[in-house]
């Protein structure tokens, strides 16, 4: 009933010891604290939580206009509900290095297990679209020791993502961002989220050259092939998330719901695809809020 008994500090070091396991995590991104119900108990790794998702909740373009208290407040929604450990974009940080120092602690305060912070110029744009520009190294390292310094908790994740592949598309674009992530470890990042990968070898480029995990992003429409689970792990990618996914799925559901209660005037023909009262009921737990009921607030000596 009500949230997830498991400690923030548990699921981080949950969450580290995932990371330095030999199976690929798999982190499908939520889009409502219900879904992190699902996600639990269809057996995945952990939760994530998409900046383009919140922003795409909020009916705005993923273009760094979230702030800080919308995605702390949204990242502890979805954290308490699971026992499992929650990665939450943290953007650029929301601002300069203190920005990003106060970033790391709120989001500590909402009980997540880890965040990235990116290297794009503010105001930021979606990972897989053209047009994006990253800072200098000095300031994408700026952010990342800001953050590594401020955790309070040392099992907090600091994760670091690097754009520049994308934004030098030449061949000499996969160089430069292997060095960026070398330079960003060697700044604190615990992982490294190269973004918008081409292919598999760039993945396996990235994975031999630093000595912690590196992340994947299987987003649909963008820049990389969606690639299997194994075919990540033996590239030597330790973690793959899943980003707007479930609420792609979700939003093309209620379109063609809408464009159905339109056209027929009713919603019978849909009710086959949806989840029922009784499962609904099943996920959060109905019948242990009733026992609370029965047990304490109707009880009588």
């Amino acid at each position: 009933m009500l949230y997830s008994d498991v400690t923030a500090h548990d699921k981080r070091v949950r969450f580290r010891e995932g990371l330095a396991g030999d199976t690929l995590l798999r982190f499908p991104g939520a889009f409502t604290p219900q879904s992190v119900r699902l996600i639990q108990e269809k057996g995945f790794d952990g939760v994530y939580v998409s900046g383009a998702v919140l922003s795409a909740e909020l009916g705005l373009p993923d273009i760094g206009l979230t702030t800080l208290t919308e995605v702390a407040g949204r990242s502890r929604q979805i954290a308490r509900m699971t026992d499992l450990p929650t990665l939450v974009d943290a953007d650029t940080g929301f601002g300069e290095p203190m920005n990003v120092a106060r970033t790391i602690q709120e989001l500590e305060d909402a009980g997540v297990a880890g965040c990235h912070i990116e290297d794009q110029v503010n105001p930021k744009r979606c990972g897989h679209l053209d047009g994006k520009a990253t800072v200098d190294l000095g300031t994408a390292v700026q952010r990342v020791r800001a953050a590594a310094d401020a955790r309070r908790d040392p099992a907090f994740v600091v994760m670091a993502r690097t754009d520049v592949r994308a934004s030098l598309p030449g061949a000499d674009g996969l160089a430069v961002a292997i060095d960026r992530a070398k330079a960003l470890v060697d700044a604190g990042a615990d992982a490294i989220f190269p973004e918008a990968m081409r292919d598999l070898s760039e993945f396996e480029a990235v994975a031999s050259a630093v000595d912690v995990p590196v992340l994947a992003n299987m987003t649909e429409f963008g820049k990389s092939e969606l690639f299997t689970a194994a075919q990540l792990q033996d590239a030597g990618v330790r973690m793959v998330i899943y980003p707007v996914t479930l609420l792609r799925v979700a939003m093309g559901a209620v379109e063609r719901a809408l464009d159905e209660i339109a056209s027929a005037g009713t919603q019978r023909a849909l009710v086959g695809d949806m989840q029922t009262r009784a499962r609904l009921y099943e996920v959060i737990d109905y019948a242990g809020y009733n026992r609370f009921d029965d047990d304490i607030f109707t009880y009588h000596p």
